[in-house]
C-alpha cells in the first residue's frame, strides 16, 4: 500500500505536540499553521519569478527579432542546423493547428487558472520551477494572441528558433515543454504539488 510522507523543508511541527497528535499524523510530525503559510508563500514567491524571468525574455526576444529580423533574410546561428527566422503562428506550439486560434487561447487561459488553484496548496520547490515555466510560457504565447494581429484571441505567435527538421518555435514554447516534462519526471517520483512524497 502506498504511503506519503512530508519533504524535508516543509513545517516544522508545532511545538509541544503530544503523543496523540504524534499517533495521528504518523510521523510524529504536526503542521503549524503559520509556519505553513510562510512555507507556501515563499514557493508562491518562486513560482512567480520563475514565470517573470521566462516571460520577460520570451517578450523581449519577440520584440527584437520583430524590430530587427522580420521581413529579412534568415541568420544562420550554426550554419542550416540551426536559424533564425520570424514566421507568424496562429496555431499551437510548434506552428500546429492553426485553424484553432481562438480555442488555443482559451485553453492557455483555463492553464493560467489551474496553475492559480494548484498555487494554493504549493510546497514543493520543484513544483514551483516547473509551475513558473507553464505559467511563463502561456502568458508569453497569450500576450501574442491578445495584443498582436490580426485582432484579439486571433493574433500571430511570433516564433524564430528555427532548428534543421523541426517546426519554429519561441522560448514561451520550451518553457512550457520543459515545465511539462518536469511536471512528468516529479509525477513518476511520486511528488506532489503540496511536498508529499508517495512511497510503494
Amino acid at each position: 500500500m502506498a504511503k506519503a510522507e512530508r519533504i524535508t523543508g516543509t513545517p516544522e511541527p508545532e511545538p509541544g505536540a503530544g503523543a496523540e497528535s504524534a499517533a495521528e499524523s504518523g510521523e510524529g510530525k504536526t503542521v503549524e499553521p503559520e509556519q505553513g503559510t510562510g512555507h507556501r508563500k515563499r514557493r508562491i514567491t518562486a513560482l512567480l519569478l520563475v514565470a517573470l524571468v521566462v516571460y520577460l525574455l520570451d517578450l523581449g526576444s519577440k520584440l527584437l527579432v520583430v524590430a530587427k529580423l522580420e521581413h529579412h533574410e534568415p541568420i544562420q546561428v550554426i550554419g542550416t542546423l540551426l536559424q533564425f527566422t520570424v514566421i507568424r503562428n496562429r496555431g499551437a506550439a510548434f506552428s500546429m493547428g492553426e485553424a484553432l486560434t481562438i480555442f488555443l487561447t482559451l485553453i492557455a487561459v483555463a492553464v493560467i487558472v489551474v496553475i492559480a488553484r494548484i498555487a494554493r496548496k504549493l510546497y514543493s520547490l520543484p513544483w514551483a520551477i516547473a509551475l513558473g515555466l507553464l505559467l511563463g510560457g502561456a502568458f508569453g504565447n497569450l500576450t501574442d494572441r491578445l495584443f498582436r494581429s490580426p485582432g484579439v484571441f486571433e493574433g500571430g505567435v511570433v516564433d524564430f528558433i528555427a532548428p534543421a527538421h523541426f517546426a519554429v518555435f519561441n522560448l514561451a514554447d520550451s518553457g512550457i515543454v520543459c515545465g511539462g516534462i518536469l511536471i512528468v519526471i516529479l509525477s513518476f517520483r511520486g511528488l506532489d504539488p503540496d511536498g508529499t512524497v508517495h512511497k510503494d
